[in-house]
């Protein structure tokens, strides 16, 4: 059997905490998707892993995968295998030979493209991520079957690095080094083949997961990003260079949709809404400076220090957006994983979950940090969207559309600040009665049922409503 994990917003939304609390029935976890610009953060025995390539199953001793969909930084992968093992670890991780290999030149890339799109930037990590996959469609990649040959590898870097330091030289007139130097690179390549074939790593990716289902075992399919970060279904061109969404989940592993059909697809919900990098956000509360459109610091600054917010601690937060925004930031720990960049927030979007949920098709929900919302006077929900003067449901399209888009929003009463991990050991009755009515409204939206909700980082911090192998 297949549970595939999928975010249903713009990343971030705890896919990794849903992945290690229903790992346990896992027996291979594998990522179809995405590079090392995932972050995943994940609590085992009190002690948190961040990870952003080996997949979240590898810190319960779970068999994972990278599939053929993956692009992977073996630096990155053996830094990490090592760290893992370093603290008592012993991770069991194969890479499909068709996934693509990020090199020095695509990082180098990365860096100088982001900076010359200028108010186009999707807020790339700068890892390579999109120059690989564009390595990849143009049919010049290095996959990772190709560091097992070295004649090949030579073949490859010798046909496409000229290219890179031409298009690095002439076209944006920047200083080239070892990330273009083909001897440096097919030495060091070679090395990290010759690691993974001594370490039995590689694998046929789709043969290797069927034959596991075949024998009746487990299979997690563990998405990163998120839907509307989806190269084809989500705000182009703020959005990532591969295929988050479930159907992305088949295409990056090998295994047919039948079978992936056949299985559960949960959609990932944070309780308000997260992003980074700029583009759109209708329902965003105050911005943060070089990534809300428009977003004068400054003056928001003035109107912050002018408003009547109410102090936190266990009296209500007022209404004050600044305030409000600042709040949930630090209460949620919205700052990149990976990057350390403080993240823009928002109330929950629903348009953007309802084209989730049709592009998706889950059959289940796990909704995360309900918990951060604790403590507001109320919380709201941008129900639908006024456009053209008209109210629609679900995102337009475009991007720009979507940019036109005002949300029209729904309010709940605001839940108070408990004892979280013991309502998660109690169940589900003992969520706070306003915070079910938010919940079961999100699930009546999405005409999808509550399988877990995060009440805080900890595996042990979820309730748990419904368990998807069983």
């Amino acid at each position: 059997m297949t549970v595939t994990i999928v975010g249903s917003q713009l990343g971030d939304e705890g896919k990794g905490g849903v992945v290690d609390l229903y790992g346990d029935a896992a027996d291979v976890v594998a990522r179809y998707q995405g590079g090392d610009n995932a972050g995943h953060t994940v609590v085992h025995d009190g002690t948190k892993y961040k990870l952003s390539l080996v997949p979240s199953g590898a810190v319960r001793g779970k068999i994972g995968v990278l599939g053929n969909g993956c692009v992977v930084n073996p630096e990155t992968l053996f830094d990490e295998i090592d760290t893992l093992r370093e603290r008592g670890l012993d991770p069991d991780v194969r890479v499909a030979e068709r996934a693509h290999v990020i090199l020095p030149y695509h990082r180098a890339l990365d860096g100088i493209e982001e900076e010359e799109k200028d108010d186009l930037a999707a807020g790339t990590t700068k890892r390579g991520i999109g120059p690989t996959y564009e390595d990849k469609a143009g049919r010049r990649g290095v996959r990772v079957g190709d560091l097992l040959d070295p004649d090949v590898l030579r073949e490859r870097l010798e046909y496409v690095v000229p290219q890179k330091k031409a298009l690095a030289e002439k076209v944006f007139e920047s200083e080239t080094g070892e990330a273009f130097d083909i001897d440096h690179l097919y030495e060091t390549y070679r090395e990290y083949g010759e690691r993974l074939a001594d370490e039995g790593m590689t694998v046929d990716c789709g043969t290797f997961l069927q034959d596991r289902i075949d024998a009746g075992e487990n299979v997690m399919l563990e998405g990163a990003q998120g839907t509307s970060l989806d190269i084809d279904h989500g705000v182009y061109p703020y959005v990532t260079s591969s295929n988050p969404t479930a159907g992305g989940a088949t295409v990056g592993t090998g295994l047919g949709p039948t079978v992936i059909g056949d299985g559960e697809v949960i959609g990932i919900v944070k309780a308000y809404l997260s992003r980074v990098g700029t583009g759109p956000l209708p329902t965003e509360l105050g911005g943060v400076e070089g990534q809300t459109p428009d977003y004068d610091a400054s003056a928001a600054q003035r109107t912050a220090e002018d408003g009547a917010a109410e102090p936190r601690g266990d009296e209500a937060v007022g209404n004050d957006e600044e305030e409000l925004a600042t709040y949930i930031r630090d209460e949620g720990g919205e700052y990149g994983t990976v990057t350390g960049r403080p993240r823009r927030v928002g109330w929950l979007d629903m348009p953007m979950l309802r084209h989730a949920a049709r592009a998706n098709g889950f059959t289940g929900l796990a909704v995360n940090h309900i918990d951060v919302l604790a403590g507001l006077e109320e919380v709201k929900v941008g129900h639908s969207y006024e456009f053209g003067g008209e109210e629609i449901l679900t995102m337009p399209p475009t991007t720009e559309a979507w940019g036109r888009c005002e949300a029209t929003f729904k309010t709940f009463d605001g839940w108070p600040d408990v004892d979280w991990a013991a309502t998660a050991e109690d169940g589900y009755e003992a969520i706070p009665e306003n915070a079910r009515r938010y919940l079961e409204y999100v699930a009546d939206e999405l005409d999808a049922s509550i399988y877990a909700v995060g009440v805080g980082p900890g595996r042990e911090e979820t309730v748990v409503v419904e368990t998807p192998y069983e």
